[in-house]
């Protein structure tokens, strides 16, 4: 995403958040490996989507999976909440694994991230507001002669935690392709 001397993404990033230019996105093909995960399943408002979040994390922390590397955060989202009324709203926040999720009162379940071709693009800043997810879809699935696959998109939370602030959240966006 970088030019060669590490400044288009700033500069885009920059302009971006004063609102004065688009710059496309990077975009690669790449093939995501099957993926065990964790899954708490939410419906209903964004708005109360950290309530959800914080179950994951109570559960995360109870079972010691602490090593953000090893066990990599995920949102697999099956609505737009930008055009889904919020009581149809369905996210599914997920942290692999390699066991099997046993009965828990948080409702955490097991589920698998299928082994998917996907466009990537990263998103940088907010989550409340991914630039990569709309460009994806909007702009480059149109130009790009692909057609969608049947898995729903899904967001890789690249760092996460009480510490990172806003403008320094990375999310890498999957849309899968047929």
């Amino acid at each position: 995403m970088l030019d060669e001397s590490g400044q288009l993404v700033q500069s885009c990033v920059l302009r971006l958040k004063r609102g004065k230019v688009h710059c496309p996105m990077d975009v690669q093909i790449v093939i995501f490996p099957e993926t065990k995960v964790a899954a708490i399943e939410h419906f209903g408002s964004p708005a109360l989507e950290h309530d959800t979040v914080r179950k994951l994390i109570a559960w995360k922390i109870e079972q010691g999976l602490l090593d953000s590397v090893r066990h990599r955060s995920y949102g697999v989202h099956y609505t737009d909440p930008r055009t889904t009324k919020p009581s149809d709203h369905h996210v599914d926040f997920c942290l692999s694994v390699e066991q099997e999720v046993g009965h828990n009162s948080f409702g955490v379940v097991n589920k698998v991230i299928p082994r998917n071709r996907c466009a990537l693009a990263r998103d940088l800043g907010s989550r409340y507001n991914n630039r990569a997810a709309v460009y994806l879809y909007e702009e480059w699935l149109p130009r790009s002669g692909e057609v969608l696959g049947d898995f729903r998109i899904f967001f890789h939370y690249v760092n996460v935690g009480p510490n990172v602030r806003e403008e320094e959240m990375i999310t890498d966006v999957y849309l899968p392709l047929k």
